[in-house]
Parts: C-alpha cells; structure tokens; sequence
C-alpha cells in the first residue's frame, strides 16, 4: 500500500557530526561562537557581515538590539558595542531584522502596538543613527538590493489577537540613491488583487481581504538589483516586485508536494517510537520561509527553505462563544480563551470514505493520526476531507524566476538526520531526549538558508530549526543539485538539560540549538582568508563561525 523506506541505522552520531556525498568538496568545522548565556528568548537570530569593518551584526531580540560583534579573531567573537534601537525609536517594540551594506545598517523595527507602521531604521557601521523611515505593520525582514541603492522591508501585517484588527501586507521600498538623508519610503501593497488573486494563493483568514491576508515574510533581490522576490508563508506563494517602481507585479502559487511519490517520504507520527519514513496519500504545501536568489546556467534561481506555518490567535474573554463575525469553522473555545486556529490533527477530522477507503487504518496514531494538516484546505461541501495538506515540504527547493519548480531535495534532511545522529531524529530544539517529538508538526523545519561560491561552485547552506545543524548542497546546477554534507555541533546527551547548560558558563557544551539566520563570508571577505558561514541559533542564544574548508572539485 505504502512504499517503505525505513533506514538502517548503523552510525553513531558525535556531537559534531557530519556526513558527505561522494562528490564531497567542502567541510565546516565550527571554530569560534559568542554565547549571550540567554534560554529561548531569540537572543541570537539575523546576522549580517560588514567586510569592511569586519563586524558581524546580530539581532538579539530579547534585548531589542542588534549587538555589533568583531570577527577580527573569527575564532573568538566579541561585542564590540550594541545599538539601542529603542533609544532613538521609543515606540518601537522589537527588532527582527538586519542587513548591511556600503558602511550602513538597515534594522527592521516594530511598532509597539504591533498592528501599527513600523520602520527601517538606519545606522552607520559604528553605530551612529542616521534617519529611521517608515514601513509597513509588522517589518519581519530587511535587505539592501546588491547595487546599495534601494532597502527592501517585508511587512507581514499580522492580525490582533481577537483578529479584530488585521493590517495588509506590504514591501517597503527605500530609494537612498541620493544618500540616506534624502532617502524616500514608498510602499507596496497588494489591494490590486482584491477580488483578483491567482488560483492557487491560498487566502484563509477570517473575513480578510486578499490585501490583509497575504503575510511578506522574507524578500530575494534579483543581482541587477531590479526585481526582488518575496515569500508569503501562509498564502504558499511568492510576490514579484519592481523594485523601482514600488509595484507587486504579480503573485506565484507554488502548489504542493506529493508525498506519496517515490523519494517524498517522511515521518508522520511521534507515537510509534521508530524512525518510519513512508509515503502517505499527503500532499505538503511547501510554505517557504527564507528564499535566496542566485545565478546559474546564465539565469537567475531562488533557493526555498520550505519550513510551513500555521496561524494561530488566542485572547482571553468571559463569553462562552467565539465571535460569529469571524466567519471561520476554526475556531474554539477553551477555559476563558477564544481560540483561532488553521490546523487539525488528521485523527480528529472527518475524511471522505471514496478518497480514503483505509480511513480507519490512516487516523491511527502511529500511522497518520497525529500529524497536523492544514485544516482549511482540502474539503468537499459535506465537511470531509478529499486531499490532506501538511504544513512546509520538510526540504528546500530550488525554482526558476517564474516560480517554476527546477529540483526539491525530497525526503533527504529526514533520511540525513536519520542516519547521522538516530536518537536526536526530529528532536524539538529547546528540549534533549526528544527523540520523534516533531515527527507529527514539521520535522526537521528547514528554515533558513543562504548561497556561497567556492572556487567556482555555488552552495546552498540549510538550517534546520529543530533538529539543529546545517545541510550544505552543491546547487551550480540547479536541476542536478546533490547533497554533499551536514554539521550539527548539538550535543544529544539526554543528560544535559538544555536551559541550565545554555543559562551557566557550560553552554558550549550543548552547542547551538534553533539555527535561525545564515551569512556567507567568501574568501576575500573573510578575517581569516578562508570562507565562513555564520549562524544565529535563537533557542540557544549563540552566534557560531564555521570555517569552511574547501579543495578544488573533480570537473
């Protein structure tokens, strides 16, 4: 019925493991990493090199401020300074965001009042503020185009609690080619496609226009600087901008993963203590995260890291009833709070006997039962599901600038992890001992992802935000993409209790936990005149340098 894969598992996992194809040409190896000694609370997530100062900017959002760190000894990072973004925005309510680039950094801020405009502020490299320009609700990503003329911010606009007040979504635009005090802010929005949405964007919230719904969460810059592509997780989509005109020009569904095809296998159930990596009748929409654009072939590409989300908003209320004005069948009540929710669990939903005649067989809990679909997506007009739509593709992809797909990595990050590290296998990443606990949500949760270019070749670096570690691909060829190696320096002793090890002086010892933001350093770039990849893990609150080494590969 279902192609099995199980995976023989023979490979003791060290704490720094790593595993490579046979057309291997690069190592990491982490050789440094600043600890903030902070549990959890995203205290380490973007970050974003200055070549020419050599510093690295990372956004601590625990404490609201980008903390500058000198990479001059890549092996032994330090603060340099911190810039205090509320110290010149006094309304804002958190940083998310940060880019550098020609001796200025770029800082998406929030409203304290999250529904309201946020900004882009903008620093020199020492730290100084120089002008702070208005964005749209909820600024959750901010790049510079390659060329340094214009600054790009992904507004997600997300909805209130209560889902009372959902602002739209929206790409700020920041033309600084007369310099940054005579910058000016446009913003581009989506109401032209009000009533005109391209079939395959997915539109769910409750009583949302297309303009409300749609959720920018991270932007690519095309190099000629003059097209940018950014995802909108939720909506399973891309937006194509014009960059000089401010303008979306148009939408691209990205459709969804058949996991019931030969090399689309995953695992579905943390209740069957096994690694069991099968095909199922799902089909995954891939909700991308990060996105990167490189050049291949003589064309430009856009690499996915395909992690999915879920919309969820609870308030508190003393009515036993949700309000009907949401006009949504997802929602419930539960001891005093009003809760909005997309996903189900597969157990708990009603599936349509025609399209699923082992219904039974499917909603047990070691084989389909607990994996959460999304649960607006799928049904017939009786209510009963005919298709299952799983949350992210647990994979990355790499598509064309029409959004085509060009090659999607499969089930190769569960089938890796298996076999590299077997008792961390779809672990959380805040928690040792949890082996298959994410086996039922997303995996693995491939989320960030940047591009380098070693002696010619280009490579894809992946974050795994559970799991933890980084996959790295060979991706100079876009349709012949391979794996060539993963490093996780996460050690899984079930003895170690992550909080305390990450709260004392022995962090180092679990390692990083919650890989969140990726920069490559090339070569002449780099302190030490070797290529470096630098990762912000949020959950573990450190910022490592990996040394990439690399001989030159086999033609």
């Amino acid at each position: 019925m279902f192609k099995r894969t199980l995976l023989a598992l023979a490979v003791a996992a060290a704490s720094t493991a790593a595993l490579a194809s046979p057309h291997k040409s690069i190592t990491l190896a982490p050789i440094g990493s600043y600890y903030t000694g902070v549990f959890d609370e995203g205290a380490a997530e973007i970050v974003a090199f200055d070549a020419a100062t050599q510093l690295l900017f990372v956004v601590n959002a625990d404490a609201k401020t980008v903390d500058a760190l000198s990479l001059a000894n890549p092996s032994a990072p330090v603060r340099a300074f911190e810039i205090d973004v509320a110290a010149d925005l006094p309304d804002s309510g958190g940083v998310n965001s940060v880019a550098v680039s020609h001796g200025l950094v770029a800082v998406a801020v929030e409203h304290d009042d999250k529904q309201a405009d946020g900004w882009i502020a903008v620093y020199n490299t020492s730290g100084i503020f120089l002008k702070a320009f208005p964005a749209g609700a909820l600024p959750d990503m901010v790049t510079f185009t390659p060329n340094g003329r214009y600054i790009l911010a992904a507004n997600e606009g997300e909805p209130n609690d209560d889902y009372s007040n959902d602002p739209e979504g929206s790409v700020t635009v920041v033309d600084i080619r007369r310099g940054v005090t005579r910058g000016r802010a446009r913003q581009a929005g989506f109401t032209q496609f009000n009533g005109n949405v391209p079939e395959g964007v997915r539109i769910s919230g409750p009583n949302a226009t297309v303009a409300q719904d749609l959720e920018p969460e991270y932007i690519a810059v095309d190099p000629d600087s003059r097209t940018a592509w950014v995802t909108l997780q939720e909506n399973n989509a891309l937006a194509v901008v014009d960059i000089r005109r401010a303008m979306i020009k148009r939408l691209l569904p990205l459709g969804s993963k058949d996991h019931d095809a030969d090399g689309n296998g995953l695992d579905a159930s943390n209740r069957d203590d096994a690694i069991n990596i099968l095909n199922w009748p799902l089909h995954g929409l891939y909700m991308p995260d990060s996105i990167v654009a490189y050049q291949a072939r003589g064309g430009t590409y856009l690499i996915t890291a395909n992690e999915g989300d879920a919309r969820e908003y609870a308030y508190e209320t003393a009515e036993v009833d949700c309000p009907s004005s949401w006009g949504a069948l997802f929602y419930e009540y539960d001891d005093g709070e009003c809760i909005y929710i997309d996903e189900a669990r597969i157990k708990d939903v009603d599936l349509d006997l025609a399209a699923f005649p082992d219904a039974a067989f499917l909603q047990e809990n070691e084989n389909l039962g607990r994996l959460k679909i999304v649960a607006t997506e799928g049904r017939n007009t009786n209510g009963e599901y005919e298709t299952l739509y799983s949350y992210g593709a647990r994979s990355f992809s790499i598509w064309d600038a029409r959004g085509r797909l060009v090659f999607d990595s499969g089930d190769d990050f569960e089938q890796i992890t298996a076999q590299i590290a077997p008792e961390g296998f779809n672990s959380t990443n805040d928690e040792n001992d949890s082996f298959d606990d994410r086996s039922d949500d997303k995996g693995p949760e491939p989320e960030g992802v940047t591009v380098g270019k070693i002696h010619g070749r280009s490579y894809a670096f992946i974050g795994l935000e559970r799991v933890g570690g980084i996959m790295v691909y060979d991706v100079t060829y876009p349709k012949y993409a391979h794996f060539v190696t993963y490093v996780n320096n996460r050690d899984f002793d079930p003895a170690l209790d992550a909080e305390a090890e990450v709260e004392t002086d022995a962090a180092s010892r679990i390692g990083d936990l919650g890989p969140e933001g990726l920069v490559f350093i090339p070569q002449h770039d780099s302190p030490n005149g070797k290529p470096l990849l630098v990762v912000g893990n949020e959950v573990s609150g450190t910022t490592t340098v990996y040394q990439i080494d690399a001989r030159r590969p086999w033609r």
